[in-house]
């Protein structure tokens, strides 16, 4: 790989044209907002998104819930734990392996959904009308192609 004329190494850092840093700070913006709008419901976006998944599935092996929720295993355990405590979701040993562990959705968490939805929308609404119509499904596409 060679360098263009004038390139530093720390150029890509401060380059405003970098693609990965612009989705970047374009993603942690995002969730940032979220974040803020779902606090009165005592949730982070991350949390609200599992649970969401869990009330769509059904109950799911952690690893399977991770995958659907575009997170890692170890993420996906972190953010379990605190739904667990406060009884958003319950975890059980799976029936068929012993060793893997099934997430359910709770009484208590449905409420949480509802409790959160409204804030959601809200917030789904003020990004919504930040972006062009069809910009954010272009977009997903596009970068789904690459994969």
């Amino acid at each position: 790989m060679s360098a263009e004329p004038g390139d530093s190494p720390a150029a890509p850092l401060l380059d405003p044209s970098c693609t990965c840093t612009a989705l970047r700070r374009a993603a942690r913006a995002a969730t940032a907002s979220y974040d803020a709008a779902l606090a009165p419901a005592g949730l982070r976006v991350t949390q609200f998104a599992i649970l969401r998944i869990l009330a769509r599935l059904g109950p799911l092996p952690v690893s399977r819930l991770a995958e659907e929720a575009a997170l890692d295993r170890s993420t996906m355990g972190r953010n379990l734990d605190p739904l667990e405590r406060r009884g958003l979701v319950e975890l059980n040993p799976d029936a068929q392996d012993g060793r893997a562990r099934v997430a359910a959705l709770t009484g208590a968490g449905e409420g949480a959904i509802a409790a959160a939805l409204p804030h959601w929308r809200a917030v789904e609404a003020r990004l919504g009308a930040r972006l062009a119509p069809g910009a954010l499904a272009a977009l997903v596409a596009a970068l789904a192609a690459q994969t």
